[in-house]
């Protein structure tokens, strides 16, 4: 099979698992590089749970804790498998990659695929940590998923990233064609916005860490780390101020709640992280943000400013959780790995530059091609060193 992009409504439908594997054997080379150029601090990460560990910023932090610093991992993430003659999600190939790495490497791994919110998946964890000997020092929550199931109540929840209120009509540009195209995104109801932050605030995360304190599976020290973003003022109407924005201020909250409760019961921390925008499997369908993110990069790059996941995750854990010394916050105690995004020079000149795209100019004052390449990218495709005219026999293996 000659195996080429499905792309439909700027989502793309299937994966190369060449490519996912090669672009996580090229994560995996940065990190490696990059301890390199450092010494090593007196504390380092040793067993990490990543919840989320598949894709993203969730696979990048599982891959810097690995082959940078040496730990032992447990991930959880729910993938589509592959079968013979059928695509499996991006991540499914993802884990199968860092699982071989991490074996080769002499690294104790396990992956579990399935339901992270769902109180079967945890006793699974901490049968798995069990397994693996040891406690976790480092617990990383990435997860992103359009529902979720409260483990209690049964009641099915439903994100939605809508704003409040009004509509938000937004351009964007298609990513196949790069013609421009408008957006519109209806206005949620209360009901929305309650289930929106049901599935992707801090209530999962909450009974996460509850769940391991009572099982007695968190070091002395323990940190945890969930991830969100801010952005520009000319997103927060769609996001920071809509549906996922409000979520994502609920989990901010709750890295309060959890850093007390660590405290009191294993001298740990827990923190938000506000990371950089980047291209997502989602992100090409919210109105604004892939011109947003189209004009940043090309900015970013011009500054050499520009980071991807990997980039970022290295420095969260080399510069912010991991420097032998307290872990540097804002005063709303958040972690800001977004600064070099939120530089205002770079964000004077995003605001300068977004009135005047056409699609006709857009491949000149936006990196069109670099938000290609990323999109392509996390499904497998545009990886530099795979031949995708050659043959992959086989769906279910990389």
């Amino acid at each position: 099979m000659i195996i080429k992009p499905l792309i439909r409504s700027n989502i793309c439908l299937n994966a190369h698992p060449v490519g996912c594997g090669k672009e996580v054997e090229n994560q995996i080379n940065y990190v490696r590089a990059q301890a390199q150029k450092r010494s090593t601090p007196a504390e380092k990460p040793k067993t990490v749970l990543v919840l989320g560990c598949s894709t993203g910023y969730g696979l990048a932090s599982r891959i810097t804790a690995a082959f940078e610093f040496g730990a032992n991992t447990i991930g959880v993430s729910f993938e589509k498998e592959g079968t013979e003659v059928k695509s499996g999600t991006p991540g499914w190939y993802n884990n199968m990659a860092f699982d071989r790495a991490a074996t080769a490497a002499g690294l104790k791994t396990i992956t579990l695929n399935g339901d992270a919110f769902s109180n079967a998946m945890r006793e699974k964890v901490i049968d798995a940590i069990k397994e693996m000997g040891g406690s976790f020092d480092l617990i990383i929550y990435s997860l992103a998923s359009p529902v979720r199931t409260d483990p209690v109540t049964g009641e099915l929840y439903r994100s939605v990233l809508k704003p409040l209120g009004e509509s938000y009509v937004g351009n964007s540009f298609d990513i196949a064609s790069g013609k421009l195209c408008t957006i519109t995104a209806e206005g949620a109801n209360a009901e929305e916005a309650r289930q929106t932050v049901k599935v992707m605030g801090g209530e999962d995360w909450e009974l996460w860490i509850s769940q391991l304190s009572d099982a007695g599976v968190l070091s002395k020290g323990c940190k945890t780390v969930a991830y969100s973003y801010i952005g520009p003022d000319l997103s927060h109407a769609i996001y920071r101020d809509g549906t996922i924005g409000g979520a994502k201020k609920h989990l901010e909250q709750t890295s309060n709640k959890l850093n007390v409760l660590l405290q009191q019961k294993v001298g740990g921390e827990a923190f938000v992280s506000i990371n950089k925008g980047l291209v997502t499997r989602s992100s090409g369908v919210i109105p604004v943000i892939p011109l947003y993110l189209s004009l940043l990069f090309k900015i970013m790059k011009a500054k050499g400013t520009h980071e991807g996941c990997i980039e970022q995750m290295d420095r969260l854990f080399a510069e912010r959780l991991y420097t032998d010394g307290p872990v540097p916050v804002d005063e709303k105690r958040l972690i800001r790995i977004d600064e070099l995004e939120m530089d205002l020079e770079v964000q004077n000149e995003v605001a300068r530059l977004m009135p005047s795209v056409t699609e006709e100019n857009l491949g000149k004052l936006g990196d069109l091609e670099g938000y290609r390449h990323d999109f392509l990218a996390i499904n497998g495709f545009d990886v530099k060193g795979v031949d995708y005219t050659a043959d992959v026999p086989r769906m279910d293996t990389i």
